[in-house]
């Protein structure tokens, strides 16, 4: 007897809804394989210096309900995780195209209201 082989099944597309510039449309879909595909989408890969960044973000929205602007961003890290992290060159070599910005969309929060 020959049995007829079983593709897997394939959805067209099960990755979340974003926005035009690559942000979760709904919150509630973020995972850590959800931040893992936005991290590929946006050419970065994730290290455990992004997770504590990415982690941190979205503990401070939870926390106090806004996302900070930049300066304010820093200086949080800088207060968590001392000032070799909490300074504009490291996050600047983590997301080279936007510290607030990118860590925010790989953490599923909105855009920054400050950001371009």
């Amino acid at each position: 007897m020959v049995l007829a082989s079983v593709s897997p099944l394939i959805a067209e597309d099960l990755s979340p809804k974003t926005t035009d510039q690559g942000f979760l449309v709904n919150m509630a879909d973020w995972n850590e394989d959800v931040a893992k595909l936005l991290a590929e989408r946006n050419n970065i890969n994730l290290s455990a210096a992004h997770w504590e960044i990415i982690l941190f973000i979205r503990s401070y929205y939870q926390q106090f309900k806004h996302l900070p602007n930049a300066r304010v961003f820093t200086k949080a890290i800088a207060r968590e995780f001392g000032e070799d992290k909490g300074n504009s060159r490291h996050l600047h070599q983590l997301f080279p195209d936007g510290p607030l910005k990118y860590a925010c969309k790989l953490a599923g929060l909105p855009k920054p209201p400050t950001c371009l």
